[in-house]
């Protein structure tokens, strides 16, 4: 049986980054990474719907230790697997890595004070022992969408029904009418690539979404011609960094002014003959809900051209040649595309066992958002939902290593998390949104307290500085080895 040090979980973002901390902060681990697809980059390698791209900058969603040089700072899927694919070249990381090994399974026992994990190529089942799990799997399901709950969607369409997690590479929509139901990143990402093409697109909202417009220009600027690359990448980091911290800040602060300035925005990008009430005029404030960013204001551009629609309202029924909604409007439809969010899983539905026990995550707290309550050497990273995904798995990896190396200086072998003397304490969500897909799964993830270390994240400047320099002894039991 193979043993490591290490089995990370999932060869995207958060997994990527895992091993790079490791093996520059922890020499002489010996790690390895399992992913369980016969591709690395997670999420951009998996999802084939035309146009995907990065809804955060490529400064702060890129690894700190690799920079982006990419010119523009939102990416396509494209461009972010080849800096995926050079970042691990580049740092030996892709020897590390084993394709195809789907984990099904991990046991602890406190006997061995190891890990046991089952991993799977289709074929036959490996066994692996590890001292620590890191589970780098992010948040959702791979293997099931999350169904749309619309009655008669495919009993009565008599078209071509689809949901945008498992794009069809053959989905011919050329001259087709499609509507897009969703009015979340995905939809305002879809819209305006497929719009090129297709007769019309309607994008169907239950209700609007704050969809705001930014510059994603490759044009060198006066900073590039004052400043070497690698200056101008750091002060744009710091530049994203900063902006994004106080712009989340300031809409949660002052929300009806926030809510103003950027329908104000909006209204200014939209055609006549679509007004602002009641397509854009959300019904939540500001980062209740992740802001929609859309690069060079594609989106609107698709609505000026008159190639592209909004529609708010919900479905009456759904007819054979597209949708009637209440209030009488008909959108004929040869496509229907389900852009209705995706269906949260902790840990890519892997069964979790300590001795012999099996642990419902959703019933467990995270200490520090970084382990699960009474499950020991177990770490699962998790990014920002407010910000670049990346920043919170960074923030995470180093947690990690400087407690393994807490854990080597005082000879310890195992960390378990405890809550002890938390009576009182007030659930709160792990991710703290509140659209409707984040909301109904939150359930299956692990959950925060209101008190540290049990609290929700805060922002990746205080999350850096505690993982570096805070308290990580508050809420774990060590233990030394048994032999």
């Amino acid at each position: 049986m193979d043993d490591f040090d290490v089995i990370i979980v999932g060869a995207g973002i958060s997994g990527i980054d895992a091993a790079y901390r490791i093996q520059t902060q922890l020499p002489g681990v010996r790690y390895t990474v399992l992913e369980g697809r016969d591709a690395i980059g997670g999420t951009w390698s998996f999802f084939k719907y035309p146009g995907i791209r990065s809804d955060s900058d490529l400064y702060t969603f890129g690894f700190p230790w690799k920079p982006w040089t990419g010119g523009s700072p939102i990416a396509d899927a494209g461009s972010i697997l080849k800096y995926l694919s050079e970042a691990i070249a580049e740092t030996g990381i892709d020897k590390h890595i084993q394709l195809q090994q789907k984990v099904s399974c991990a046991q602890w026992s406190d006997k061995t004070q190891r890990w046991s994990v089952s991993a799977s190529d289709g074929h036959s089942m490996r066994q692996m022992q590890a001292k620590f799990l890191f589970m780098g799997t992010g948040y959702y399901d791979y293997e099931q969408e999350l169904k749309a709950n619309i009655p008669g969607l495919t009993e009565n369409f008599a078209g071509t029904v689809v949901h945008t997690q498992f794009w069809p590479n053959d989905l011919d929509y050329q001259s087709k009418r499609v509507v897009i139901i969703g009015s979340g990143a995905t939809a305002v990402t879809l819209l305006p690539v497929i719009a090129q093409k297709t007769a019309h697109v309607t994008m169907l909202q239950r209700s609007p979404t704050y969809i705001m417009p930014i510059a994603n220009s490759r044009a060198r600027s006066l900073l590039n011609k004052l400043l070497p690359e690698s200056w101008t990448y750091y002060f744009r980091r710091f530049f994203f960094l900063v902006w994004g911290a106080l712009m989340y800040k300031f809409c949660r602060t002052f929300p009806t002014v926030a809510r103003n300035m950027i329908r104000k925005r909006m209204a200014k990008e939209l055609p006549k003959n679509i007004p602002l009430d009641p397509h854009f005029t959300p019904r939540y404030n500001p980062w209740d809900q992740r802001l929609c960013f859309c690069p060079d204001g594609d989106f609107f551009q698709a609505l000026r051209e008159g190639k592209a629609d909004v529609a708010t309202g919900t479905i009456k029924e759904i007819e054979k040649g597209g949708i009637l909604l209440h209030g009488g409007q008909r959108l004929e439809a040869d496509i229907i595309v389900t852009a209705t969010g995706l269906n949260l899983k902790a840990f890519g539905g892997m069964r979790v066992t300590v001795n012999g026990n099996p642990i419902d995550i959703g019933t467990k707290y995270a200490w520090n958002n970084a382990m699960v309550q009474d499950v020991p050497n177990f770490i699962f990273s998790l990014g920002y939902i407010n910000a670049s995904w990346t920043l919170g798995a960074d923030a995470t990896a180093q947690l990690f290593c400087r407690l393994a190396k807490q854990m080597q200086r005082g000879g310890y072998e195992t960390v378990v998390p405890r809550l002890r003397g938390c009576e009182g304490m007030q659930n709160k969500p792990l991710l703290g949104l509140t659209s409707t897909y984040i909301s109904e799964g939150e359930k299956n993830l692990p959950k925060c307290g209101d008190v540290a270390p049990w609290a929700p994240r805060a922002t990746y400047f205080f999350d850096l500085c505690k993982a570096k320099f805070g308290d990580i002894s508050t809420g774990l039991e060590f233990h030394e080895p048994h032999f």
